[in-house]
């Protein structure tokens, strides 16, 4: 067990840059009473546990644990920096349209799922390379990914959804505001699986 929690050069850094910025958010949520998103770092904990205990097995490259890290940070700033009356979260940081609502584009939020679940989509791309290289070059490495981080931004939705169903008050948002996040999520998904076949010198 004392093994597989064993960090290697580079990885310290990331693994206390990311306790450091949990620890600080969830004292905020406490704080503010945002109990919403006490859900989500308890989601965010089992998470790195689960990237802590397969280091030593998948090799995760540092860029990607990077990426990962920068992740949970962008989603608890999201949930816990203050903007107006609202959070950052839903906050228009591109004006593609006119505020309108759920349907209004880009926000902070819309940016955030579609870079979560291409880095999610890099991450399977890596354990599908690692685990099963038998299928380097095809389009099974390339698709499968893909179609997997969707199911897992779907997940997020549920999670999302219980968040609804046990706190009186959150910002997650309706029907809108869902769809909107499963097409970010695909469209990061497969933006990141082209970023990783152009890089690999492999047509999509």
């Amino acid at each position: 067990m004392a093994k597989l929690f064993r960090l290697q050069r580079g990885e310290a850094a990331v693994a206390l840059f990311t306790i450091a910025y949990v620890a600080g958010f969830t004292a905020w949520f406490l704080l503010r009473g945002n109990y919403e998103f006490v859900v989500y770092v308890v989601t965010m904990l089992v998470l790195i546990a689960l990237v802590g205990r397969s280091l030593r097995t998948t090799n995760y490259p540092l860029p990607m644990l990077w990426a990962l890290s920068a992740w949970g940070l962008l989603h608890m700033a999201g949930g816990g920096v203050p903007v107006g009356d609202t959070v950052l979260y839903s906050a228009q940081v591109v004006p593609l349209t006119p505020q309108n609502g759920e349907m209004t584009l880009l926000k902070y939020d819309q940016l955030v799922h579609a870079y979560g679940f291409g880095v999610t989509a890099w991450v399977l791309w890596h354990l599908l390379r690692h685990h099963y290289p038998m299928l380097a070059g095809s389009r099974t490495i390339l698709v499968y990914p893909a179609l997997a981080a969707m199911g897992l931004g779907a997940v997020n939705e549920m999670i999302e959804f219980a968040a609804v169903l046990s706190v009186p008050e959150t910002n997650v948002g309706g029907y809108l505001n869902t769809a909107l996040d499963l097409v970010f999520n695909a469209l990061g998904a497969v933006l990141a699986m082209v970023f990783v076949a152009v890089a690999c010198g492999r047509r999509p």
